[in-house]
């Protein structure tokens, strides 16, 4: 008997230990489970001659009308477009696809997922954790390839929860909708605000989950709610999208990510910072081009309480970022600080791609401070050190 119980014991404690591991996996940052969908069903991709029915997708939980897709497919006279790799998901009318996710209660997460539409101009899609949810517009597309990555944040309410993707549509065909690649999960933390500058993650180096082979950046839709950005600190204010990018695929002031405008006056970010009533502020900021062979001119207009400037990229030889400031007093305590393009760009090798100004290195500093040293990173491997004394 006491052999039993222990060997019952030890089991209890091997799957105590085993669920433990599992939900650290869980959690993890990166690709969800087949969130590529390129893992095959039991019996093979319906390209490959065999297949599964419409209801098997590994790993995840299929309502409606699901279709494993394939790149080159066609539909009619339409070729499907896979986002990555060689399989991706369609949803038809009402279609669903859910899988279950371990999470850390009260913790902020970003899902990011790749999407593109087929029949329809007004494809949209809603992805939700329950009870938190967005549907997000598919009717813009920012790129020439034919999709887009998009990122979206929500607080989790419980630890055992589900990400779920819905064609919330209802087009003559019930086949169309949006197709869906590429999904993943982070975790985000809020950085902690520097003791000389009033805006959080300025530097925009907390964010999204980005792929390392994806070239596009990260899209970050309309977002009004500062607490469940996937930009921590930062709120999308307008109906279309800014652009999330890092330093392998775009050039970037300083460090790996900084933030693309686009759309002109229908891309704003905005924070709230705080400042002390009547007291002289400078906001500092970098401002440049992204490499991505954007049409010029480039401008921002950028906002500091009642202060606006409307600011030009003026290019450079050697560099591809110039550093511009707005001087301010607060009138309150506290002063809200937006950016937008002021130009609607495109890129001079595709007419149909839109991208504007980079911003990076946002600071508030109170007028007459230091603001620092940096280094700008130069063409040809030259490396000036600036010193910026605020008036």
């Amino acid at each position: 008997m006491a052999s039993t119980s222990s060997a019952t014991i030890s089991f209890r404690l091997l799957c105590l230990i085993i669920s433990h591991f599992v939900a650290v996996f869980a959690a993890e940052d990166g690709l969800l489970i087949n969130g590529d969908f390129e893992t095959a069903p039991a019996r093979g991709f319906a390209d490959d001659g065999v297949g599964d029915s419409p209801d098997s997708v590994p790993s995840w939980k299929l309502n409606g009308i699901v279709e494993l897709v394939a790149s080159g497919q066609k539909q009619g006279g339409m070729i499907l477009i896979v986002p990555e790799g060689r399989h991706a998901v369609r949803l038809g009318n009402d279609a669903q696809i859910s899988q279950p996710v371990t999470l850390e209660k009260g913790v902020i997460y970003s899902i990011t997922f790749s999407a593109s539409r087929t029949c329809a101009q007004l494809e949209s899609l809603n992805v939700s954790v329950p009870p938190a949810t967005q549907t997000i517009d598919l009717q813009t597309l920012y790129s020439v390839q034919g999709w887009d990555t998009y990122a979206w944040a929500f607080q989790a309410d419980h630890e055992d929860a589900h990400v779920v993707f819905t064609n919330p549509g209802m087009e003559d065909d019930p086949t169309c909708g949006p197709i869906i690649d590429d999904i993943a999960i982070k975790k985000l933390f809020v950085p902690t605000k520097p003791k000389d500058n009033a805006v959080l993650n300025g530097d925009f180096e907390e964010g999204p989950w980005m792929f390392r082979n994806a070239s596009l950046g990260v899209l970050l839709p309309t977002n009004l709610d500062e607490e469940t950005s996937s930009l921590p600190g930062w709120i999308v204010e307008s109906n279309r999208a800014v652009r999330y990018i890092d330093s392998y695929h775009f050039s970037v002031p300083e460090g790996k990510r900084a933030l693309e405008l686009l759309s002109g006056k229908e891309g704003i970010i905005s924070q709230m910072v705080t400042t002390t009533p009547n007291k002289p502020y400078t906001l500092s900021f970098s401002l440049g081009h992204a490499g991505d062979s954007c049409k010029q001119p480039l401008a921002v207009m950028a906002f500091a309480g009642d202060q606006a400037e409307n600011i030009h990229y003026t290019p450079n030889a050697n560099s591809t970022f110039q550093i511009a400031n707005v001087n301010f007093t607060a009138k309150a305590e506290r002063t809200r600080v937006a950016f937008y393009s002021v130009y609607y760009n495109t890129r001079s090798d595709d007419m149909s791609s839109l991208c504007g100004p980079v911003v990076d290195d946002i600071r508030v500093l109170v007028s007459g401070g230091v603001r620092g040293l940096r280094f700008s990173g130069l063409k040809h491997g030259f490396v000036v050190l600036v010193i910026m004394l605020m008036v």
